[in-house]
């Protein structure tokens, strides 16, 4: 059955003059239009070469938005124009968009709103990926499933994905971040719109292309930003979209928790201070606070895990 829904390519250009023309080149016949946005680029981009494309939407910002600001920007022309699906690529060619059909794939089925690929599911990819990315994409991808609620998913900040403008139109993109923290704020949005993620194992493409994103700073601009995501998705989640369960595993295991921590810490000082043992009635106190606090906070990430948004 022949494809009905329009596609769409979205590639923010920043800086990739000499890699542009691959990517534009390897682009599946399956694309109906390339959205090609210039973000303030320091280099120009090869519009002679690019001429034969006939496809091409070119696009400009009036200042540097970032990655992100500049994906949201094709976003809302992509909507504007009444495009089904739109999948985003980066224009320095390290992305295989070989597996832009299987990317888009689940979406024409139906069986999900936004799907992305995973590097960790390729075992031969991962020997390849370079040691410090791979050490700080394991780490930030654990956090971050904690952080949106996508338990099931890995690989969050993979900027390869593709996604319904259906589903973008009920997005807040004030919310969404417009530099590294793109991805993960956009996933952390679409959690609440209970959308269907589908990861694809996929390789990444290393070059001798220079990242913008120094990894030393990572932990730094992300653990933040993943704490202040975390702590308003359980708010939304639990306290204002709902009250569950999990709501009073939460309201009992915090309190009983850190009394347990709080008080066993104060009472270790002051005996150890006056060269005193502290009383059972003290020690029974700490440990059955700490005990019972963290078996209900493992309750309630039980909870949260089983009820990730997921395929039924």
């Amino acid at each position: 059955m022949k494809n009905s829904n329009s596609i769409a390519v979205i590639i923010p250009f920043y800086n990739a003059s000499k890699h542009i023309l691959s990517v534009i080149n390897k682009l599946p016949k399956t694309i109906n239009r390339i959205y090609l946005i210039n973000d303030c680029s320091k280099e120009e981009i090869p519009m002679d070469e690019l001429q034969k494309f006939t496809n091409i939407v070119y696009l400009k910002t009036d200042k540097n938005l970032g990655v992100g600001g500049a994906t949201k920007f094709g976003f809302i022309k992509a909507i504007e124009d009444s495009i089904d699906i739109v999948i985003k690529v980066d224009a320095d060619d390290q992305m295989d968009t070989s597996y832009i059909d299987e990317l888009i794939n689940p979406l024409l089925k139906n069986e999900a709103q936004y799907s992305k690929g995973n590097r960790f599911r390729d075992f031969k990819a991962l020997k390849n990926m370079p040691f410090l990315r791979k050490t700080g994409n394991l780490i930030l991808s654990f956090l971050t499933k904690a952080a949106t609620g996508y338990w099931n998913n890995f690989d969050p900040t993979n900027g390869f994905f593709a996604v319904k403008t259906k589903t973008l139109k009920a997005l807040d993109f004030d919310n969404i971040s417009n530099r590294y923290y793109f991805e993960t704020s956009l996933i952390a949005e679409l959690y609440f719109q209970n959308t269907i993620i589908k990861d694809l194992p996929m390789p990444a493409i290393y070059g001798n292309e220079k990242s913008n994103m120094k990894v030393w700073k990572m932990p730094f601009v992300f653990i933040p930003k993943l704490l202040k995501t975390f702590v308003k998705r359980i708010i939304k989640s639990y306290f204002v979209y709902d009250f569950n369960i999990s709501s009073i595993y939460i309201l009992l295991g915090i309190p009983l928790f850190l009394f347990g921590v709080i008080y066993g810490i104060y009472n270790w000082w002051h005996f150890v201070s006056n060269n005193m043992l502290a009383p059972t009635g003290t020690i029974m106190l700490v440990t059955l606070t700490i005990i019972i606090g963290f078996q209900l906070l493992l309750q309630a990430i039980h909870y949260d895990i089983i009820n990730a948004p997921k395929a039924k």
